[in-house]
């Protein structure tokens, strides 16, 4: 069972105009940040460049899943964003990325935190799910298509 607010209307973004991976990055932690002011930007934005100089969250098809674990956060939260072009993000197939669903941990967090990375690659594993990701911008039904896979994986 995914944590309340895990997803919101506030976290969820389409046709963001960002042209670089940096940038994308700082832009999700500002994201992050307004949800949760006790956080710091600077450190969620260090945070998810530590993890992406480990291997590049960029899963293919368009597809990244920039993540961290974070001291002080009580619950997972994410954050999704369909943008306008797609941008390099060093992704595995070396295609442009212009899905995104960005999560961050509690510190201490490991199983929650795979079982919902899980859930979001089987998601986007499936041709038919990445066409339904692009072609609504309804953010309520966005958080429902998300919130679902991740649940059913953790069902499983």
């Amino acid at each position: 069972m995914l944590p309340q607010n895990f997803l919101t209307d506030e976290t969820v973004a389409t046709r963001v105009a960002i042209h670089s991976k940096k940038r994308l990055l700082e832009y999700i932690a500002e994201l992050f940040s307004n949800q949760n002011p006790q956080l710091d930007v600077t450190a969620i934005f260090e945070k998810l460049i530590e993890r992406e100089r480990l291997g590049s969250t960029g899963l293919g098809k368009g597809i990244a899943l920039p993540h961290a674990r974070i001291e002080g956060l009580t619950h997972a939260q994410a954050v999704f964003l369909k943008l306008q072009e797609g941008i390099d993000f060093d992704a595995i197939d070396n295609q442009p990325i212009d899905l995104v669903v960005a999560l961050l941990v509690p510190a201490e967090t490991n199983e929650e935190h795979l079982q919902i990375l899980a859930g979001l690659a089987g998601f986007f594993n499936e041709d038919e799910n990445c066409a339904l990701m692009r072609a609504t911008d309804d953010h309520q039904k966005l958080i429902d298509l998300l919130t679902n896979a991740i649940e059913n994986k953790a069902n499983a």
